[in-house]
């Protein structure tokens, strides 16, 4: 519910204000894009834990159950998990440590924060819901490819 703020052109001599609510509710965007095809499954979800992330694998490979995915996850404790139930048509590759930037849907990320969140205040979580789920849904295939896509891949 916080905006990122950032630039903006405004008239020379004047400062814009941007307003702010200083609250925090949290939701969460579990998503994996192929940077090949641009294919993504994505689902906003209450929580991070091991539990939600058994249920996002889950969903995730019921969806493309004929196809094998592998999935890069950076080394958060709830992708490491001893309870994480890996399904069988899923191979999990971890980054090296410390290092979110290696990680393709990073890129995603901040192109939503930059272009639905920027200096933009939303009156409740579904607000912001219902924007990033509009900005996601026209992403074209090729757009999401090319911003996940990473050289090493």
């Amino acid at each position: 519910m916080k905006p990122t703020l950032g630039r903006c052109w405004a008239r020379y001599g004047i400062r814009p204000r941007t307003l702010v609510k200083p609250a925090y509710r949290n939701f969460y965007l579990y998503a994996s894009v192929s940077p090949h095809s641009g294919e993504s499954f994505m689902l906003f979800l209450p929580w991070v834990n091991t539990q939600i992330m058994n249920l996002y694998l889950q969903q995730l490979t019921a969806t493309y159950q004929d196809q094998e995915i592998i999935l890069i996850m950076d080394r958060a404790g709830w992708h490491q998990a001893s309870e994480l139930v890996v399904p069988a048509n899923l191979t999990i590759i971890f980054l090296p440590p410390y290092s979110p930037e290696l990680n393709p849907t990073e890129k995603l990320w901040q192109c939503l924060r930059r272009h639905v969140c920027r200096n933009r205040l939303f009156e409740s979580e579904d607000e912001l819901i219902e924007a990033l789920e509009q900005t996601i849904n026209h992403m074209s295939p090729q757009q999401l490819a090319t911003l996940c896509h990473c050289s090493y891949l």
